[in-house]
């Protein structure tokens, strides 16, 4: 169950963390390991071709060596002939001796060859490997690169996305806050104007509205005494009401 618990807890843990991660930091990161890692395996690869060319060079002064035993000891038969030859007892004891130390030592000297003949061609082999892994390596760190350009292009493409989405819905809470949409303004005047219409339908229904229309008729009659009047004190004509029957004035 602790085991869970503790399992749990690290998941949860780094999926935070992974949220909390800087994209551009992370690609950032990724291409300085790649790097590093190109360099350890440059430094490898190296070792590799020196310790090549370390058992070539051997390899050729065995050869030498070889080559220097193999004529000194034909030099050393040839003068235990000429002591035998001219009954020079002690001289051909001498160097046939020597012939047989000469032919030791080359046997030695081509056994040693032989080895680093083995080594060399195990040490080309690795040799190549090693080159070959530097460059895939360095094809691979390469492409990272191409790659790390291409997602910091989409990153940046993506926060001036952000910003633009950012600013809409601002705006859109602003004027959600700030102002009334048109729809709702108008919603607002309908409603003003039925609620008006409403109280005068109702004032004309009570008896104070029919005083108040009574009032305003005895007004108006008022009034049209009075402008005839003035019209008499002017001596103007009064005008006729219209003729609406086509009939001749009486």
């Amino acid at each position: 169950m602790l085991n869970r618990i503790w399992g749990y807890l690290k998941t949860v843990f780094r999926v935070k963390a992974e949220g909390a991660m800087n994209p551009e930091i992370e690609i950032e990161q990724a291409i300085h390991e790649a790097r590093q890692q190109d360099q350890r395996l440059r430094n490898q690869a190296a070792k590799v071709i020196a310790h090549r060319t370390t058992i070539e060079q051997k390899m050729e002064s065995a050869a030498d060596s070889v080559g220097e035993a193999r004529e000194t000891a034909k030099q050393a038969l040839l003068r235990a002939e000429q002591a035998k030859q001219s009954g020079d007892a002690d001289g051909v004891l001498k160097w046939t001796n020597a012939a047989q130390s000469l032919a030791m030592k080359l046997q030695a000297s081509e056994s040693n060859l032989e080895a680093f003949k083995q080594q060399y061609e195990i040490a080309v082999a690795q040799a190549d490997e090693a080159k070959s892994a530097v460059e895939a390596n360095a094809m691979r760190t390469q492409e990272l690169a191409a790659k790390r350009i291409e997602l910091l292009g989409k990153l940046e493409q993506a926060k001036m996305q952000e910003t633009v989405n950012d600013a809409v819905e601002s705006m859109s809470a602003t004027l959600e806050i700030d102002a009334p949409s048109l729809s709702k303004i108008e919603d607002k005047i309908q409603g003003r104007v039925a609620e008006a219409q409403a109280k005068a339908e109702l004032r004309q229904a009570t008896p104070e509205g029919a005083e108040s229309e009574l009032r305003e008729a005895v007004s108006l009659a008022r009034a049209d005494d009075k402008l005839a009047e003035l019209r008499a004190e002017l001596g103007l004509d009064e005008v006729a009401p219209e003729n609406t029957t086509g009939e001749l004035p009486a």
